[in-house]
């Protein structure tokens, strides 16, 4: 077998292959060539899901003849003046995208510089260019990519239904649009307007909210919280869903670095961590994130597709991230998403399944001095004997929550608001309650530990025994001691004593995947959350217990008084809210 240099056709087509994967990913570049270019409109257009021709117009800043025949050749950019790969300002900068769709299409490039009086066009063909001809065309770059893959055949068997390609190919263009809401994106597919975004004005966090109401619906924009967080050089800003408002999948997860979309586990981790509290393992929050910082500080050039980063201090990311999104959701209250009261109107509500699952005796056992000592019991007020129970009863409307007039099925807090009513799972809304407190006085006191009479000892392998021994100061504050013992093993002297009889080698094993896919110790933080939970399950007011009024409005204001009481410990709501207009339209009053 004889060793050779392969034929620049050969290597221009497995180039092609990191980079053009599917029409979409064709669409993606030309597109971010298009906002690079400074455009403030962009056409997409598509015919045989892009297998046909892929169409990309833009009113951006053009190019010149001599510009025009660099453009197709490989590493030809504009985008790396002073050939900084750490200083990356723009979306496309590597030079791969025009000549590896050239590769494998038939390629047309026209365009018309800025201030120039006439415009040129180019053809490539398999890798091969054709002379620039004179060519009729507005200021801005049209490129043409017809017949996709012609030149390697083979990669068309591998392409999935059209539908699926179009709806790929429309993701691309969507999470373009949300990053850049100033410019106006359109998506047509033969002849079919697939989607429109006219340019948002104003304020960055207006428009934004105007492009992210035309993508994902009003129900999100009524639903979810902002954001706008400044730490060191790190800019956050967007927008995150109230718990109660999620999705079953995270494909409605929208992160971006820079501008840019991306797929990134350091980001998908701070939003599940951010979310544990509040969600089963099964939902997902919809968010739309925006993180800027200096282009030194995040490698973007990790794969050719640009979907991946590396963050030179993930930590600080990660960390802004999380404590963004918790005092976020904190300071939503007892908010709940509008869309309970509409389900409750009309629409079919989801079964999610049964949530809580049976403590051991052990864990329970530590549950009671916690209940105690925290005082998560219900604090009933009683009036002073002066007022009326009404008069009470009609200044309690006035709260958020209203006042109690009734119970249902033993279960069912009806109150009475200013402007309707409002509906209590009272055994959801105790239970949020007594979670809540618990998590305070740990905060407080800290996690109390159990020491191990003879200390277990697990072996890891290096890699995995040198990220838990990183991470020995947070397991400390979470009520687990570990020591290196040996290379790549490492002795478990204390656990928290809420684990109870735990299996602590599969309890390290799971930390250490838990550190290299998410860069946080999951598993741990959701044992002993599970079982908080749990308690918390077992120590509040329980459905089919009888309150009176007061027990009731107690309830209530606690409620209002408490964080995320909107919710449970699992995304569900723990209160509806009618209001009196939705109640006349029901009865044919309006």
């Amino acid at each position: 077998m004889t060793i050779r240099i392969l034929p620049p056709t050969t290597i221009s087509r497995i180039a092609a292959g990191e980079v053009i994967e599917r029409p979409a990913s064709a669409v993606k570049e030309l597109v971010e060539n298009a906002i690079d270019a400074g455009a403030a409109n962009i056409a997409v257009t598509l015919q045989g899901a892009g297998k046909v021709l892929i169409r990309v117009t833009d009113d951006g800043s053009g190019m010149s003849r001599e510009e025009l025949t660099l453009a197709p050749q490989r590493h030809a950019t504009s985008k790396l003046p002073d050939d900084d790969l750490l200083g990356v300002r723009f979306l496309g900068f590597r030079g791969e995208a025009l000549p590896s769709i050239g590769s494998v299409s038939r390629l047309t490039l026209t365009s018309r510089a800025q201030g120039a009086s006439e415009a040129w066009s180019v053809m490539v063909e398999g890798g091969e260019m054709n002379e620039p001809a004179p060519a009729a065309h507005a200021q801005g770059t049209t490129v043409e990519v017809r017949d996709l893959f012609y030149a390697t055949p083979a990669r068309l068997n591998f392409l999935r239904a059209e539908r699926t390609e179009i709806d790929h190919a429309r993701d691309i263009v969507t999470r373009l649009a949300m990053a850049h809401p100033t410019i106006s994106f359109s998506l047509t597919s033969d002849g079919k307007t697939l989607c429109r975004f006219d340019s948002a004005q104003g304020e960055l966090m207006d428009a934004r909210m105007l492009r992210l109401a035309a993508i994902l619906g009003r129900d999100f924009t009524d639903n979810s919280l902002p954001i706008d967080v400044a730490r060191e050089q790190l800019r956050l800003t967007g927008f995150t869903s109230l718990p109660t408002f999620n999705r079953g999948t995270s494909s409605e997860q929208y992160l971006f670095v820079n501008g840019r979309p991306v797929r990134d586990k350091v980001l998908l981790g701070a939003v599940r961590g951010a979310y544990q509290d509040f969600l089963a393992h099964s939902r997902y929050p919809v968010v739309a994130l925006f993180i800027d910082l200096p282009s030194e500080m995040v490698d973007v050039n990790v794969h050719p597709a640009k979907a991946e980063v590396r963050f030179r201090e993930p930590g600080l990311v990660r960390g802004t991230l999380v404590s963004a999104l918790k005092n976020t959701l904190a300071a939503a209250g007892h908010r709940a998403s509008t869309t309970v009261s509409l389900a409750a109107l009309g629409a079919a509500i989801p079964q999610q399944g049964s949530f809580h699952a049976s403590a051991s005796h052990g864990n329970l056992a530590h549950a009671i001095p916690l209940l105690r000592e925290a005082g998560l019991m219900l604090q009933f007020e009683h009036a002073p004997s002066a007022r009326t129970t009404e008069d009470i009863a009609q200044e309690a409307t006035r709260y958020p929550l209203g006042a109690a007039r009734g119970q249902l099925h033993n279960t069912y807090i009806v109150a009475q608001t200013e402007d309707g009513i409002v509906i209590v799972d009272q055994h959801a809304a105790h239970e949020r309650l007594v979670y809540e407190r618990m998590k305070t006085a740990m905060q407080q006191t800290g996690v109390a530990r159990q020491k191990l009479l003879i200390p277990e000892v697990v072996e890891l392998g290096e890699p995995d025994a040198s990220r838990l021994l990183k991470r020995a100061g947070e397991f400390e504050a979470l009520g687990l001691i570990i020591e290196p013992f040996g290379e790549g093993t490492l002795a478990v002297r204390e656990v928290p004593a809420l684990l109870g009889d735990t299996d602590v080698r599969s309890l390290m094993r799971d930390l250490a995947d838990d550190i290299e896919e998410f860069g946080e110790a999951l598993a741990l933080r959701d044992k002993l959350e599970h079982i908080c939970g749990t308690m918390a399950c077992h120590g509040s007011v329980r459905a089919g217990r009888a309150l009176n009024v007061n027990e009731m409005n107690a309830l209530l204001r606690q409620m209002e008084a408490t964080p995320h009481s909107g919710q449970c410990n699992h995304g569900r709501p723990t209160y509806v809210e009618l209001k009196l207009n939705d109640i006349e339209k029901l009865f044919g009053r309006r």
